[in-house]
C-alpha cells in the first residue's frame, strides 16, 4: 500500500513535468517533508528501511543528481524528486529508480521518434515535452516513475 501512493505521487510529479518541464515546490517540496517528518516519526522510512537506510539513500540521491543539475541537465525538481524518494525508501529502491530512469530514457530515445508520429495529436499535445526532437532536454520525472515501478516490482 506505502508503495502504491509513492508510485501515484510520482505519477503526479511525472505528468505536471511532462505537461509543464516543470514540477511545482508543493509536490516535491511536500513530499519530502511528508516523507522526513514520516522518517523521524516511524524510526523507518514509508517503505519500511531502517532510517540509516533512509539518510543513506538521501544521500545516494544527492550523489546522482547534484551533478547533473551542477552540468544543467536536470532541474532541481529532479534532485528533489530523487531525495524525496531516497527518504521513502533504502539505497536499492533509488540505485534502481536512477538505472531503471536511465535505461527508460534510452529507450524512449530509440522508439519515440518511431511511436511519436502514431500518438494522437491530444497526447502528443498534452506529452509535448516528450516530444523526440526535444531529445536533448526531455523531462527527466516521467523516467524515474518507470524506474521507481520497475525498481519496486523487482526489488521488493
Amino acid at each position: 500500500m506505502h508503495s502504491l501512493v509513492l508510485l501515484i505521487w510520482l505519477a503526479l510529479c511525472a505528468a505536471q513535468d511532462a505537461q509543464q518541464r516543470h514540477i511545482a515546490n508543493a509536490l516535491t517540496l511536500g513530499g519530502a517533508a511528508l516523507a522526513l517528518v514520516y522518517l523521524l516519526w516511524a524510526g523507518s522510512t514509508w517503505l519500511g528501511a531502517s532510517a540509516a537506510q533512509g539518510g543513506w539513500a538521501f544521500l545516494l540521491a544527492l550523489a546522482f543528481t547534484v551533478p547533473g543539475y551542477a552540468l544543467g541537465r536536470l532541474g532541481a525538481a529532479d534532485v528533489k524528486l530523487m531525495a524525496t524518494i531516497g527518504l521513502a525508501s533504502d539505497t536499492l529502491t533509488v540505485l534502481g529508480c536512477f538505472v531503471g530512469a536511465g535505461v527508460a530514457s534510452l529507450v524512449w530515445l530509440v522508439i519515440g521518434p518511431k511511436l511519436w508520429p502514431s500518438m494522437s495529436q491530444g497526447l502528443r499535445h498534452r506529452l509535448r515535452y516528450l516530444a523526440p526532437e526535444l531529445s536533448k532536454n526531455t523531462p527527466f520525472a516521467p523516467f524515474v516513475w518507470i524506474g521507481l515501478l520497475a525498481s519496486l516490482l523487482w526489488i521488493h
